[in-house]
């Protein structure tokens, strides 16, 4: 049992903390609200004293001890999460001459060091090219998760994206992304922005994501496509029904999926969609931040794609386990092809012609596991293409 004595703690203060709008409820309902805010926190301080009270009193002698580890070690803790968001904080300051140069270079505001003598001596021979065209689109369409984002029809309207930053936020705690683009035929903006807030930022996750408000041109939205629909025969009106219609894009990412109020009532599908929808959105804005930004070059130069390396990881899982499914095998295959320049070939069709190249093979040996030797015929498929 508790003890009431121990258990009680002072609430007088209670009515006079509520929000301002519990202020507009009648004098009978607040007083209701303030009772049950009483016994809520009344019930969990009982909790919390029972379990200690049901302890024998060594043993709870020896909780209260790691309570007050704990309490040492959380104190520590806070300390080191300060000075690490310091360390970050003066190292991204240490990195922006770094990026500056970047830009410079990319943007042909600054020229390499001997690359001016030699332009002017080779000006006759070659064709001036200024900065590194499409720097920050070839980069971007290198990294597995963005280029699935980008379509064709993005590809015209990123060759003006001139840079992109990132910066931190302390109140409300998260990150803004900038995305700085040359005047272009497709859109007014100069920057666009996409902003995370996060409830905690060193177990992200994420409260919201606020984007930019693109203002298209007359018929240049990337992210809707026109539907001309033909009328009904007889109809009386004979022009063409035109609607629009939202299509894959890039630039949907400056358009993230809006955050219900918690008032408002969404069934265990939509919410599964809506989470599915923000990490989704969260996992392109952390790419871009960690990787893309501070790493751009590797990924323009291909450097930093990792194709052979997840190719070498994925081979050795499946032949050193002897284990492989059909879908794994495909998505192998298919790392294959582009690991060879190969991306004309179908890996369904690979698979499908090396399944049955194996049932011939292994026809008289029919002791030895499928697994074993659909694992060993991608084992030499990948002896083979290896470079």
């Amino acid at each position: 049992m508790s003890n009431p004595e121990k258990d009680s703690f002072d609430t007088s203060e209670l009515d006079a903390s509520l929000p301002a709008a519990a202020a507009a409820l009648s004098a009978e309902d607040r007083a209701g609200l303030v009772s049950a805010l009483k016994n809520k926190l009344q019930d969990l301080a009982e909790q919390h004293v029972d379990v200690m009270e049901s302890l024998p009193p060594r043993v709870r002698s020896r909780v209260e001890a790691l309570k007050s580890i704990q309490s040492q070690h959380d104190e520590l803790e806070a300390k080191f999460i300060e000075e690490r968001t310091a360390l970050e904080a003066k190292y991204q300051t240490l990195y922006q001459p770094f990026y500056t140069k970047r830009f410079e270079i990319v943007n042909g505001v600054a020229e390499v060091e001997g690359m001016a003598a030699e332009s002017k001596a080779n000006s006759r021979t070659f064709i001036s090219v200024k900065g590194v065209p499409d720097f920050w689109l070839i980069a971007m369409k290198s990294n597995e998760i963005l280029g699935e984002e980008i379509t064709e029809r993005d590809e015209e309207a990123l060759k003006y994206l001139k840079d992109i930053k990132w910066s931190r936020l302390e109140d409300p705690k998260g990150f803004k992304l900038e995305f700085f683009f040359d005047t272009n035929p497709f859109f007014k903006n100069s920057v666009l922005t996409k902003t995370y807030h996060m409830i905690e930022e060193d177990e992200p996750i994420l409260e919201k994501a606020i984007g930019t408000e693109i203002e298209w041109y007359p018929g240049k939205c990337l992210t809707q496509k026109v539907l001309k629909k033909k009328p009904k025969k007889g109809a009386k009106n004979a022009k063409p029904i035109i609607k629009t219609e939202k299509c894959e894009s890039f630039f949907n990412f400056f358009s993230p999926p809006e955050v219900p109020d918690e008032d408002d009532d969404i069934d265990d599908d939509k919410a599964e969609e809506l989470q599915n929808l923000m990490e989704q959105d969260y996992d392109i804005g952390s790419t871009i931040r960690d990787k893309i930004i501070p790493h751009a070059v590797s990924w323009f130069t291909g450097e930093a794609a990792e194709v052979y390396f997840g190719l070498l990881d994925t081979t050795y899982q499946a032949v050193g386990c002897f284990s492989i499914t059909r879908k794994e095998a495909e998505h192998l295959l298919e790392k294959v092809n582009q690991a060879n320049g190969l991306q004309n070939a179908s890996s369904n069709r690979m698979a499908e012609n090396i399944k049955m190249t194996m049932k011939q093979i292994y026809a008289p040996f029919p002791t030895v596991s499928t697994n074993f030797k659909f694992s060993t015929t991608l084992l030499c498929l990948f002896l083979f293409l290896w470079p």
